[in-house]
C-alpha cells in the first residue's frame, strides 16, 4: 500500500533537491502518493503567504512531509517557514542523526552523534518587543518594577522553557535511544546561569532519566559541551538540549560530518512528522544543477524509517554512503577541490544513488 505524503520543493535549490530525492525514495520500490505543495518565497511573492492554508492542510491529512530548503528573509519580509510549520503542526522533536561517511573530508572520521533538539520554546518562541514600541515601554516598566531595568534602546525577547515541553522532548531523546540502540543521553543547559529556564529543563531531565536507567545519562553547560565535542567527541552519542542551543550545536555538528550539505533532519509531533535538509536554499545556485542532495536524501531515509520502511531505508542509506566513498560520482563540494571538472550535478548523483541501489 501506498504511503500519502505531503512533499514541499521549496524554493531557491529546494525543487531541484526535492525532485532527486523524490526520485531515489522511488527506486527503493517503496510506494508513494505524493501530494506537492508549496512553501517558500516564491509563494509569498505570488500570493503574499510562505506558508499556504493548502499546505498546512496536506500536512495534517497525510501526516508526513519532505521539504526542500525555503528562504527565510534575513531582517524583514516573514518569519521562517520552518519555525510557522513546527508551531503550527507542533512539531516539538527535532532529530538532527550527524555521521561521518567515508569518503567526506572531516576532522572527525568517526562521529556518529544524534541532536535532539526542543522545536517549540525558548527564545525561538518569538515573544519580542521591538525597540521603541508601546509594547516594549510597557515591558521595559514592569521589570523595572521586579528590580531587572532594561536600557529604553533595547530589544527585548522572552526565553519560556516548560516542564511539560522538557518532559516531552527528553523523553524522545530516551525513546531515540532505546529504538536505534544507543547507550548514552547527555542533555544540555546553561542552569548555571539561567536557573528558572534552563534550571528546570535541566531538573525536568534527570527526573526523565531516572524513569530509563538502562541507559546512561549525564548533562554537560552548553559552553563546557561545545568544547568537548571537539576535544572528545567519541564520549557523545545523543545528545537533547533547548531550541536555540540545539540550533547551534547541530550546525557545530554539521561541520564535524562534512557541512550542512551531509546534514538531515527530521521534525516529529504527536500528529504529523516533516523531514528536511538542515541547510538553506543557496538561492544563487537556483537552476544550475550543482548543490549536493545528500543531506535532503538522507532526510528521506529517516522518512522512511518513520513509516517503519527500514530495509529501504537502509538500502537507500548503504548506496548514498557508497557513492560518496566512491567519489567518481559526487557533486563539487565531496571532491578534494571545489573546481574538480569530473563533479557531477545534482541529477546526476540521484542518479548514481539509483544505479547503486539496483546493482
Amino acid at each position: 500500500m501506498a504511503h500519502e505524503v505531503t512533499l514541499i520543493p521549496g524554493d531557491g535549490t529546494g525543487p531541484e533537491l526535492a525532485e532527486a530525492t523524490r526520485r531515489v525514495l522511488e527506486a527503493t520500490g517503496v510506494g508513494f502518493n505524493w501530494d506537492e505543495q508549496p512553501a517558500g518565497i516564491d509563494i509569498y511573492e505570488a500570493e503574499g503567504s510562505p506558508f499556504p492554508e493548502r499546505t498546512l492542510d496536506s500536512i495534517k491529512a497525510t501526516k508526513v512531509g519532505i521539504k526542500g530548503p525555503t528562504t527565510t528573509p534575513v531582517g524583514s519580509g516573514f518569519r521562517s517557514v520552518n519555525v510557522l510549520l513546527r508551531k503550527e503542526l507542533d512539531l516539538f522533536a527535532c532529530i538532527r542523526p550527524c555521521k561521518s561517511y567515508e569518503g567526506v573530508r572531516t576532522r572527525f572520521p568517526e562521529t556518529d552523534i544524534v541532536i535532539v533538539r526542543e522545536n517549540t520554546e525558548d527564545l525561538y518562541a518569538g515573544i519580542e518587543f521591538e525597540r521603541g514600541s508601546a509594547d516594549n515601554a510597557k515591558m521595559r516598566e514592569f521589570l523595572a518594577q521586579l528590580g531587572s531595568p532594561v536600557r529604553e534602546d533595547s530589544g527585548i525577547s522572552i526565553k519560556p522553557i516548560s516542564e511539560f515541553g522538557s518532559e516531552r522532548i527528553v523523553e524522545a531523546a530516551f525513546a531515540y535511544a532505546k529504538e536505534n540502540g544507543r547507550s548514552k543521553v547527555t542533555a544540555a543547559h546553561k542552569a548555571n546561569i539561567m536557573k528558572f529556564t534552563d534550571g528546570l529543563f535541566l531538573e525536568t531531565a534527570r527526573t526523565v532519566a531516572a524513569r530509563h536507567p538502562e541507559i546512561e545519562f549525564e548533562d554537560r553547560i552548553i559552553d563546557n559541551l561545545c568544547n568537548q565535542l571537539i576535544s572528545r567527541p567519541e564520549e557523545y552519542d545523543v545528545i537533547v538540549l533547548p531550541n536555540l542551543y540545539g540550533d547551534i550545536v547541530s550546525d557545530l555538528c554539521a561541520g564535524m560530518i562534512g557541512g550542512l550539505g551531509m546534514a538531515s533532519g527530521a521534525n516529529i509531533g504527536t500528529e504529523a512528522a516533516v523531514f528536511e535538509a538542515t541547510h538553506g536554499s543557496a538561492p544563487k545556485y537556483k537552476g544550475l544543477d550543482r548543490v549536493n542532495p545528500t543531506a535532503l536524501m538522507l532526510s528521506g531515509v529517516l522518512m522512511l524509517r518513520h513509516l517503519n520502511e527500514r530495509e529501504a531505508a537502509d538500502r537507500m542509506e548503504n548506496a548514498i554512503a557508497e557513492v560518496i566513498r566512491k567519489g567518481d560520482k559526487v557533486t563539487y563540494d565531496l571532491k578534494l577541490t571545489r573546481d574538480d571538472p569530473t563533479a557531477v550535478g545534482t541529477a546526476a548523483f540521484a542518479d548514481a544513488v539509483i544505479e547503486e541501489m539496483n546493482a
